[in-house]
């Protein structure tokens, strides 16, 4: 007989597994960062909202809230922790208006956080209020979180490369929207369900693109090499 309470069990370790390893996805990509002392194209966005993403999920499945979501609060609050690092590393290796744009963001971020925090449990007095309230918030936010990469979709399409648009973050953005729709469809959660399934069509997207683009990037950046190697550098900024 199927056990509902068993395979949701299940399936949010599973998504736990999977959204850590998504967490963790970026590692290269600011190792690059840090090697290189500098973001290059490299965009915060993603970022950002996967901060304030985390931030309002934690709050969410604290048990005065909605109560019986741990495996919420777990994954998350690791992932709250991990993206400060990412954005503390941005910041450090970001120049000017960039900089203070990225900083302005995340304490915007921590002030809309602490707000829905104070508000929620000071005038809702249930936690099915509660949860119907942070759980849109959270929804909207969760949305945003699997749209920031639109931005960068964009500028591979214009530039015919996905340099800048890692594979291992698009995979597994993919992977993890598709585990947690179906943890929300065992036990049906709409909060969870409809971001997230647009998380895994959006996921679906970046993959495709990399697909279409992976050649012409091999030889974009063959050709950047080339002429590196030939000490030709003018042909790299032709507007210098």
């Amino acid at each position: 007989m199927f056990n509902k309470s068993l395979a949701r069990t299940v399936v949010g370790i599973l998504g736990n597994v999977i959204a850590l390893v998504l967490f963790l996805s970026p590692v290269p990509t600011f190792y690059r960062i840090w090697r290189k002392r500098a973001v290059e194209q490299y965009s915060a966005v993603p970022y950002l909202a996967t901060f304030v993403n985390c931030g309002l999920w934690v709050l969410y499945g604290l048990p005065i809230v909605h109560p019986n979501s741990m495996l919420v609060v777990t994954i998350n609050g690791a992932g709250f922790v991990i993206e400060i690092i990412y954005l503390s590393v941005f910041m450090m290796f970001s120049k000017g208006k960039k900089r203070g744009t990225v900083a302005a963001v995340a304490a915007s971020e921590c002030g809309f956080m602490a707000a829905v925090a104070l508000c929620v449990i000071k005038f809702a007095h249930t936690t099915k209020l509660r949860s119907t309230i942070i759980g849109s918030i959270c929804m909207a936010g969760n949305i945003l979180m699997y749209a920031s990469p639109l931005s960068v979709m964009k500028m591979v399409i214009t530039t015919e490369s996905v340099e800048f648009m890692p594979f291992s973050l698009s995979l597994f953005s993919f992977l993890n929207a598709v585990c947690w729709t179906s943890y929300a469809f065992i036990q049906f959660d709409p909060f969870i369900l409809i971001p997230n399934g647009i998380g895994a069509v959006l996921g679906a997207s970046q993959l495709l693109l990399y697909g279409m683009f992976y050649k012409s990037t091999k030889r974009i950046m063959a050709q950047r090499k080339e002429i590196v190697a030939k000490g030709n550098t003018n042909q790299l900024h032709p507007d210098v």
